[in-house]
């Protein structure tokens, strides 16, 4: 099942100090059109600028340890990993974050204010399927004996160990499938914690100004000071709860099974930067093996044909459902000719009809979708996805098609987002309209098929 795009339906507002600066925010969250991502925009700076949540634009401030910042150019922003990890743990793909200083709120130290305030205004499905990475090879990172590998998987698990060498803070395990419901309920309440002479150390470097005891789980020698936990394991939670929101910066959700053990924000990035590697090793791959190295176009971006193997180089359609035997001509995504050679001997003749063997229009309309398939895909900004029939309008049959027939397919590129297409599809007979139609696709990786 292909996930589609979310975003708020409407916009909310939070106030609270930093965990670290103590200075008071405002955030508001604001609904963002599908295909736009996750955006930052300092309202308090010249220029409101905006900063994109990308790994090009993770920030790292020495002088802050202990949180994940984002920045571009002079405008930065701290701790954004509970905000993301809720994000992510409900699967909002789309979303405008407007601040007016340079520390998120840290609200009770974990991710529940924001959840209860997204869940408050709700969450709307976009007309876009959600973009996932799903991890090809098993790659890792370790530190000063902290470690996180991640291994394929076609769900998002975590494993992760915590060990503090602390008669108090005894070692936690936690093992789970992370879905939205396990996300809200297990994850997004766990709170931030540190050890009492972890506090004291950073009060001393004029850090940790807005924690106190109600927002942060202070471990003294004798448990918990002033506060108690959520859970038994609350302290393993949050490290899970901070790694979900580091990994998201990746700017969508991976499919992978994590292995963790006493792994922090640095450790972390080093392995979202390690996956975004992999990510882009993939998708020049798959650009090279799905499209050029069998389909060699030349200078200039044309090409009078493409044979068969060309079009399954592009198409994951096979027998019996492959509907374009040639591409006559094309301008690399944006228009393009293709043809059907109509047989008595392709299969759906046996029941449409065995006396009268006429060519289904839905056939007709997927024949003209398969072409235009392989002239969007030939868009670089493609490569390596499947275009999935998202849409169909205008639809018209102004003739039949039977046997012996060249269905010749006319395609015209409407409009062309990253996420989605729209054409403008006509199917004629000897000059003869047989059928039109405008249709929309929608992208996602190829790796959906495997």
């Amino acid at each position: 099942m292909i996930e589609q795009q979310k975003t708020i339906k409407r916009e909310f507002a939070l106030t609270g100090v930093g965990l670290h600066t103590g200075c008071k925010a405002t955030v508001c969250c604001k609904p963002a059109p599908a295909d736009s991502g996750i955006s930052f925009i300092r309202t308090d700076l010249p220029g409101r600028p905006v900063i994109q949540v990308d790994p090009a634009n993770i920030h790292i401030d020495t002088r802050i340890p202990r949180c994940t910042s984002i920045g571009k150019g002079e405008a930065v922003i701290h701790t954004v990993e509970h905000l993301m990890s809720v994000l992510c743990g409900l699967g909002v793909s789309n979303l405008t974050v407007e601040i007016d200083d340079f520390e998120l709120p840290g609200l009770d130290g974990s991710g529940l204010d924001f959840l209860k305030a997204i869940k408050k205004v709700g969450i709307v499905e976009q007309d876009a399927p959600s973009p996932c990475f799903e991890i090809m090879e098993p790659t890792g990172v370790e530190l000063n004996g902290c470690s996180i590998y991640v291994v394929p998987d076609k769900e998002f698990k975590i494993s992760y160990v915590l060990d503090y060498d602390n008669p108090v803070l005894k070692s936690q395990f936690f093992n789970a499938t992370i879905t939205p419901q396990l996300f809200e309920e297990n994850i997004a309440p766990a709170r931030t914690f540190c050890l009492e002479s972890e506090a004291e150390e950073l009060k001393k470097n004029g850090l940790g100004k807005g924690a106190d005891y109600d927002n942060t789980l202070v471990v003294g020698k004798k448990g918990v000071i002033r506060n108690t936990v959520r859970f038994p394991d609350e302290f393993v939670r949050h490290k899970v709860l901070d790694f979900i929101g580091d990994l998201y910066l990746l700017g969508m959700p991976i499919r992978g099974h994590v292995f963790a053990v006493k792994s922090g924000h640095t450790l972390n990035i080093q392995l979202l930067k390690k996956i975004y590697a992999q990510k882009e090793k993939y998708q020049k791959k798959n650009a090279v093996t799905s499209f050029d190295s069998a389909v060699r176009l030349p200078s200039g971006g044309n090409k009078t044909e493409i044979d068969i193997s060309g079009i399954m180089s592009i198409l994951p359609h096979r027998y019996p459902f492959l509907l374009v035997d040639r591409v006559l001509e094309i301008e690399r995504g944006k228009r393009g000719v293709g043809v059907k050679n109509v047989t008595i001997n392709d299969n759906f003749f046996q029941g449409h009809f065995p006396t009268r063997p006429v060519m289904p229009g839905v056939l007709m309309v997927e024949a003209m979708a398969q072409t235009a398939g392989v002239v969007i895909l030939t868009n670089e900004a493609h490569h390596g996805k499947v275009a999935f029939f998202l849409a169909v309008d205008k639809v018209r049959f102004r003739r039949v098609v039977v046997p012996g027939d060249q269905l010749v397919m006319e395609v015209e590129v409407i409009r062309d987002r990253p996420k989605t297409a729209q054409v403008r599809a006509t199917a004629k007979v000897g000059g003869e309209v047989a059928a039109e139609a405008e249709m929309v696709f929608s992208f996602t990786d190829d790796s959906y098929l495997d």
